[in-house]
């Protein structure tokens, strides 16, 4: 055994090195190109055959290490962004990862009711969770990033207008007691209202995620590597063609992108340069994006690379559904 180690030490001790090289990350995000994914493929829903399909495009991203760098100088369309670009003033990768993974759960919650109320199906509330996502450098509060909220000051919050309330009745200056509840554990946090520009607020973002009891069923099945919140305007397009009779596919292969709320208003998303090229490399027939920076930058895009794709900017769910109903 001695033997063995000894003639093979120079090989151990290379790997070592290969190990401990490729595993040195450094404060920088790469951004890539990504692909365009059938939708349907992840929610499971009793509803229409289509004659099309809709498509979630998305992008890579990695942390730099010493390989990942020296790729991003090699491929062109590879984009190195600094870690502050990427996290907010006071997160980190652990709290980054966790709001992306909290946003895509609202994404989906916003969806589904987007769509069952637009098509006038059956649904209901049965759970909600307040969960908080961002928490600003001029808080003073010592809650943190996945902490689901349930009272403020003994008062039992429900969704976001009844934590404003509790807020508007207050002072600057003023503690708020908030019982919060993480990893099955309930504590017992605070937080100080602060002036935001005017605003009485404690310096922090919520998620309103909803469980819902629909008819008919729906399960959406993502993947455990799918974050963010940018897939909620096309999730909520296929579900809605699944509730109504008529197909507003049209039998054409439909990519986009933007968040969703559930007031139906489409937001602006990043990455769009790689969003479109994933369509347009995938053949689809119409890019739906955001229609704000998000549709004019893509509509430079196009322009410049002579891309021949259809390109549409919607800023609302009825906006979007009017469109493809009226696609001849």
């Amino acid at each position: 055994m001695l033997k063995s180690i000894n003639e093979n030490y120079k090989f151990i001790i290379s790997l070592v090195l290969i190990i401990f090289v490729f595993s040195i990350r450094f404060p920088y995000y790469i951004d890539a190109p990504g692909g365009v994914s059938d939708i349907g493929k992840k929610i499971e829903i009793d509803g229409y055959d289509s004659t099309g399909s809709f498509n979630l495009t998305y992008v890579k991203e990695y942390r730099a290490t010493i390989p990942t760098l020296l790729l991003s100088y090699i491929k062109k369309d590879w984009k190195v962004f600094k870690k502050e670009q990427v996290l907010l003033d006071t997160e980190d990768d652990k709290m980054y990862s966790l709001r992306d993974k909290i946003l895509i759960d609202e994404s989906v919650s916003d969806a589904i009711y987007a769509s069952y109320t637009k098509a006038n199906k059956k649904i209901d509330i049965i759970s909600n969770r307040l969960l908080v996502t961002y928490i600003s450098s001029e808080s003073k509060t010592d809650l943190t990033v996945g902490d689901e909220i349930l009272y403020l000051n003994n008062i039992k919050v429900t969704d976001k207008k009844e934590i404003t309330n509790v807020i508007s009745d207050l002072s600057i200056g003023d503690k708020i007691n908030i019982k919060v509840k993480n990893n099955n554990k309930v504590y017992n946090r605070y937080a100080y209202i602060i002036d935001d520009s005017g605003s009485k607020k404690i310096g922090i973002l919520i998620s309103n995620i909803n469980e819902y009891d629909t008819d008919p069923k729906i399960n959406v099945k993502l993947d455990s590597n799918e974050s963010g919140s940018s897939g909620g305007l096309i999730m909520a397009l296929y579900i809605y063609n699944s509730l109504v009779p008529n197909d507003i596919t049209n039998g054409m292969k439909i990519v986009g992108t933007g968040t969703l709320d559930i007031d139906g208003n489409v937001g602006s998303i990043g990455g769009i340069e790689y969003k479109l090229k994933s369509a347009e490399k995938s053949n689809a027939d119409l890019f739906i994006v955001p229609n704000d920076e998000n549709y004019n930058e893509a509509v430079r895009l196009k322009k410049e690379n002579n891309y021949k794709i259809k390109i549409v900017g919607v800023s609302t769910f009825d906006e979007v559904i009017e469109y493809l109903e009226n696609v001849t």
